[in-house]
């Protein structure tokens, strides 16, 4: 049996491509937010199946689907590829004659518009395109593949379990276990670009939810009662100089990005909840900054009258890309895009629950650029001539080009063959 060249995988690429993008384009249209991801999952599975895989398993971890191709040709060495498949509680505003008209009245909080702001549609199109093809050549591979489409990785409702840890949770690689893990995700980089980073990828993550609690009274007599509203502004404020707490040379953030109360114009409320982030660069700073936060907002309530409650929860740990992997993959992402669009990227806060996966099994995540920008002779970016701009993920307008689709299942295809021939495995 002749041996299965890059070649032939570009090829079955290219042929697929056409499919890739309306499985975006749908998916685009009809987002689902974490833990809501009936009918993403429903076309995920449908699709799998009709590529007669070994196995198709649903309903992991809430609607996580997983696909398992073993290869016609022994081999002990299973490779595990990962997309995200859930939306945001964003407007839709990327301006594509497919943009998301959705409205979630049902869930938590809402209701919220929803829409593909982060990419998680092209991870999603990218990673069945790549199932596509290498369900097409399996009797040439040597091991196995997984094909992991993973919910909730913005976070599922705060009273619900979900996400990279809960598939962990329930047995997700118990067998067949990953040998390598791998994954991408789209970003403001120019079209067809792989970005790196050795060591974190991405920065290690806490949700904070501060509980500030008064004594309710009218408003006209304030002095009756304990008032929790000024707590919470003298804490957004007090976060201000947590920054000056800790060492500068690695980025931290503390982020308050939702203030809820219970009451109306003329009553001064019992409770005050502040929702926040933590991220961090550096994971060992998380705890720092948990134990000043929640010393901030326990003596700021306490001087008003009040007290505070702060929690810590769905804490993601960075991901790291160790450097044995990044020296195995070099070789293979620089023949898939060329070596000129391979480049080193600075560290980032955000952050990706794929770092379960990755740090327990071993493996990278990278970046993939999507967007109309180029490198200025500066090294900055910059919008290219006559293109889209900039628009970061989670902004309404955040897009990503159709034609970029291919170089993403390529990637994954030449990851997979290259981990599964042991081309791509750490040399210790």
């Amino acid at each position: 049996m002749p041996e299965l060249s890059h070649d032939e995988l570009d090829r079955r690429a290219a042929q697929v491509a056409e499919q890739v993008v309306a499985w975006r384009q749908h998916l685009h249209q009809n987002p689902e937010l974490p833990n809501r991801e009936v009918r993403t999952a429903r076309l995920i599975a449908d699709h799998l199946r009709s590529l007669g895989l070994d196995d198709v398993r649903t309903g992991i971890a809430g609607h996580g689907v997983v696909g398992v191709l073993r290869g016609g040709r022994p081999g002990d060495r299973v490779v595990a590829l990962r997309a995200d498949i859930d939306a945001l509680p964003v407007k839709d505003l990327c301006g594509a004659p497919f943009a998301a008209q959705t409205v979630d009245e049902d869930y938590p909080g809402g209701p919220f518009p929803v829409s593909h702001a982060c990419g998680h549609d092209a991870h999603t199109a990218m990673l069945l395109g790549a199932a596509t093809v290498l369900a097409g050549v399996r009797e040439h591979l040597q091991g196995t593949v997984l094909f992991v489409f993973q919910p909730a990785e913005e976070g599922p409702p705060v009273d619900e379990a979900g996400g990279a840890g809960e598939m962990l949770r329930q047995g997700v690689f118990d067998g067949p276990v990953p040998t390598m893990v791998f994954g991408m995700h789209v970003v403001p980089l120019p079209k067809g670009y792989v970005g790196y980073r050795e060591g974190n990828q991405f920065g290690a993550s806490s949700l904070v939810r501060i509980t500030v609690t008064g004594r309710q009274v009218h408003g006209s007599t304030p002095w009756e009662g304990a008032d929790p509203m000024p707590v919470a502004g003298a804490i957004l404020t007090g976060i201000g100089q947590l920054y000056r707490q800790v060492p500068a040379a690695d980025p931290v953030t503390v982020t308050i990005g939702h203030l809820e109360d219970v009451g109306r114009f003329n009553i001064i409320g019992e409770t005050v909840t502040l929702w926040g982030t933590i991220r961090c660069s550096v994971e060992a700073d998380m705890n720092d900054l948990q134990e000043r936060l929640t010393t901030l907002a326990g003596h700021t309530a306490a001087a008003y009258g009040c007290t505070a409650t702060t929690e810590y929860l769905q804490g993601v740990p960075a991901v790291h890309n160790r450097k044995e992997w990044l020296d195995a993959a070099l070789p293979t992402f620089c023949r898939a895009v060329g070596k000129e669009r391979v480049v080193q990227t600075p560290p980032t806060l955000g952050y990706d629950d794929v770092s379960e996966f990755v740090n327990t099994h071993g493996g990278l995540y990278v970046l993939l650029g999507v967007q109309d920008l180029e490198f200025a002779p500066d090294g900055q970016l910059r919008p290219s001539s006559g293109g889209r701009g900039m628009a970061f993920n989670h902004n309404p307008h955040f897009y990503a080009d159709d034609d970029t689709l291919t170089t993403g299942v390529r990637l994954h295809t030449h990851v997979a063959l290259d981990h599964l021939t042991g081309a791509l495995v750490p040399r210790t």
